[in-house]
């Protein structure tokens, strides 16, 4: 119907606001819940509705339901530093796994019938041969994988109890930014990769630090499979799109299926910057898997997913063209 609107949590934060900027150019209506911990009201750059509440409000979860016509969801709220998570266990099940859990029962008092949820590769652990397919065993090493996990399995059991419709989106390593250069990464602290090294190249880091070089891959570093924001939320518009088809529940990896090394990585950001900061390499870290590549052939088969930035120097280059605009800082 003309005034049914999309609910978006988390949906001021990174992967959520270029999924929200993507459902705003495809003629879809947004209203977004964001409590704006890790999230910033800017980059809903076409001025969609902003509730700041949390989840754990139950009262504005029941407003929000009451005041809009909401049938569909798309839940990105959550905590995502898996280190943090080992530290401080009860943020991530609180957040990640109790709040969601009342975000579901919103849901079906209110009649939602389709559901979009943000999971992630670190339901795997550390799978056998560094390729995790839908399959694989799911054996987090992590807080923060073990609450993604949770609700994958509370998700399949509301689907049975009450027919609500899902798609769990198990994302690899998200990564770059909007191409034209209005939403990127904005993390603090900053933990992924590319931007740190890319703050590097601007100066605001004195370098960047390699955690092992003596991993079993072909130049020693970790392998990780990078999907560029754009086809990441792609995905989430091809998964509504195939729920309001009718398509049954679905669990899905999102990654293109082959992985870049921290030095593949390094010396691609050299080139595309023309800047050659200062590497140091140290030991491990404890629980990083050597290798982590997405068996991604599914989400292409049942959702239709036609990824289009598929290149590193690509996810790159975009992440650098946003490093390049955002306000610059001291990072120490």
């Amino acid at each position: 119907m003309s005034n049914e609107k999309i609910l978006v949590t988390g949906g001021a934060g990174y992967i959520g606001s270029h999924v929200v900027r993507q459902l705003n150019e495809a003629g879809r209506s947004v209203v977004v819940f964001d409590n704006l911990s890790s999230g910033f009201s800017d980059a809903l750059i076409h001025g969609e509705e902003l509730i700041r509440a949390d989840l754990a409000d139950g009262d504005a979860l029941e407003n929000v339901f009451r005041g809009h016509r909401i049938r569909t969801v798309l839940h990105f709220a959550a905590s995502i530093v898996a280190p943090e998570s080992v530290s401080d266990p009860l943020k991530y099940y609180r957040n990640n796994t109790s709040n969601t859990m009342n975000l579901l029962s919103a849901c079906i008092r209110s009649g939602v019938e389709r559901f979009i949820f943000s999971s992630t590769a670190a339901v795997y652990g550390i799978p056998p041969g560094g390729v995790a397919g839908e399959d694989s065993p799911t054996v987090p090493i992590n807080p923060y994988g073990s609450s993604k996990l949770m609700i994958e399995q509370v998700l399949k059991d509301v689907a049975h109890a009450h027919g609500l419709r899902y798609v769990a989106l198990r994302y690899f390593n998200a990564a770059a930014a909007d191409p034209q250069g209005r939403l990127g990464e904005r993390h603090s602290p900053e933990t992924h990769l590319i931007p740190l090294i890319l703050q590097a190249a601007k100066g605001e880091r004195e370098g960047i630090t390699v955690y092992g070089t003596d991993y079993p891959t072909p130049d020693g570093t970790c392998i990780r499979d990078y999907i560029h924001i754009e086809d990441l939320s792609a995905a989430h518009l091809d998964g509504l799109r195939y729920l309001e088809a009718n398509g049954e529940s679905a669990t899905l990896n999102v990654g293109y299926g082959r992985g870049a090394s921290v030095k593949e990585v390094i010396e691609t950001a050299r080139v595309v910057t023309g800047v050659n900061f200062p590497v140091r390499e140290t030991a491990r870290r404890p629980g990083d898997p050597p290798t982590l590549i997405a068996k991604a052939d599914r989400i292409r088969h049942v959702l239709g997913w036609k990824p289009r930035y598929d290149d590193l120097r690509t996810i790159v280059a975009d992440a650098w063209r946003w490093e390049q605009k955002r306000p610059g800082r001291t990072i120490s």
